[in-house]
C-alpha cells in the first residue's frame, strides 16, 4: 500500500519563478476554456484537444501536461456543480499556482525545477523539509506565490487488525468505541470557540472600502484555519496513536450532505447555522485517514444511519 503525506515551507520567489507561475496559470486557463467550449472534461479527450494549442506557450512539455491534468480536475468539479444545480460561473484560475510531478529534482538541499535548458530554478529547502523527506519518494511539487509543498510517499504493509475502533464525530467532541469495550472522548470545544470568536470579529468589520474589508476578513480567516487545524492535528494524532498501540482498524461514518441540512430558510437561526456550517468534520476525517494509512492501519467507512445512537 502506498501512503502519501505533504510537507510545506515558505519561500521567496524570484523573477523566473513568478514568470513560470504566470505562464502555468495562462496555460491552465487556456485548457479550461477549451474544455468548456468543447464540452469535455476527460483527461484523454482534453489532452488531444489542448496539447497542440499549447504550442504557442514557450514552456516545457512537463508543465503543459500538468496544466492539462489540473484543468481536467477543474472541469470535472465544474460539471458536478452544474449537475447539482449550484451557481456555476465560468471556471477561471486567478491565483498563481503550479503543480508538477515531472522533471524536478531534490539535490544538495535544494529543489531544482526545470525552467531553461541547464538552468533550473533553485529553491533552498529548510532543514525540517530535508529531514522529513529523507528516504522517501518525492512524488509531486506544488508552488504558490509564497509557499512550496512537497508530496512524498512510502510503501507500507497493511496491518492485520485485531479489532476496530469506531469514531463518532460531533461538533464539540469525537467519541471512540473499541471492540474490547474501551470508550474515550476527545474534546474539540476549543475549535468551536475559536470559530465563534473569529466569526464575531469578522461581523464587526465596518469599513466603506471593500478591498480593506476583504483583506481584514482574509487575515482573520487564515488565523482561524491555522488555529483550528492545529487543534484537529493534535486530536487526530492521539486517535491514530491509540489505534496503532492496539493494532486496531479505524471505522468512520461516510458523512455526506451535511451542509444541505443547515441552509437559509430551513427555520434555523443564523447563529445555529453558522456553528453547524463551520463544523470541520471533513478536515478531521482527512487527517485521521492519511495518518492511519501512513502507519498501515486500515480505514473503513460505514453508512451513518443509526451510528450515533449505537455509539
Amino acid at each position: 500500500m502506498l501512503a502519501i503525506k505533504t510537507v510545506q515551507q515558505c519561500y521567496v520567489p524570484n523573477r523566473n519563478t513568478l514568470r513560470l507561475l504566470e505562464q502555468f496559470r495562462q496555460m491552465l486557463n487556456d485548457c479550461i476554456q477549451i474544455g468548456v467550449s468543447e464540452n469535455i472534461s476527460g483527461l484523454k479527450a482534453l489532452s488531444l484537444k489542448a496539447y497542440k494549442q499549447l504550442a504557442e506557450h514557450d514552456a516545457m512539455s512537463y508543465y503543459k501536461l500538468c496544466a492539462i491534468s489540473a484543468a481536467a480536475g477543474v472541469l470535472r468539479n465544474y460539471r458536478k456543480r452544474v449537475r447539482r444545480g449550484g451557481k456555476a460561473g465560468g471556471p477561471y484560475a486567478r491565483r498563481l499556482r503550479l503543480t508538477t510531478c515531472y522533471g524536478f529534482k531534490v539535490q544538495d538541499g535544494c529543489l531544482l525545477l526545470p525552467h531553461l535548458p541547464r538552468e533550473p530554478i533553485r529553491i533552498p529547502l529548510t532543514p525540517h523539509i530535508q529531514a522529513t523527506i529523507a528516504g522517501h519518494m518525492v512524488r509531486s511539487v506544488t508552488l504558490t506565490r509564497d509557499k512550496l509543498s512537497l508530496a512524498y510517499a512510502k510503501h507500507v504493509s497493511e496491518v492485520r487488525p485485531r479489532g476496530f475502533m469506531g469514531l463518532d464525530r460531533n461538533l464539540n467532541n469525537v467519541t471512540l468505541a473499541t471492540t474490547d469495550g474501551l470508550i474515550l472522548r476527545h474534546n474539540l470545544s476549543e475549535a468551536t470557540r475559536v470559530k465563534s470568536t473569529y466569526r464575531e470579529l469578522r461581523s464587526h468589520v465596518r469599513r466603506n472600502d471593500a478591498r480593506i474589508r476583504q483583506q481584514v476578513t482574509t487575515k482573520y480567516g487564515r488565523k482561524q484555519r491555522e488555529k483550528v487545524k492545529q487543534i484537529l492535528h493534535h486530536a487526530s494524532k492521539q486517535i491514530v496513536q491509540q489505534a496503532k498501540e492496539r493494532r486496531f482498524g479505524i471505522v468512520m461514518e461516510n458523512l455526506t450532505g451535511i451542509r444541505k441540512l443547515y441552509r437559509k430558510g430551513n427555520g434555523q437561526g443564523h447563529f445555529y447555522r453558522g456553528r453547524m456550517n463551520s463544523w470541520s468534520f471533513a478536515e478531521l476525517q482527512r487527517q485521521i485517514e492519511y495518518k492511519a494509512r501512513w502507519e498501515g492501519l486500515p480505514v473503513v467507512y460505514v453508512r451513518p444511519h443509526g451510528t450515533s445512537a449505537k455509539c
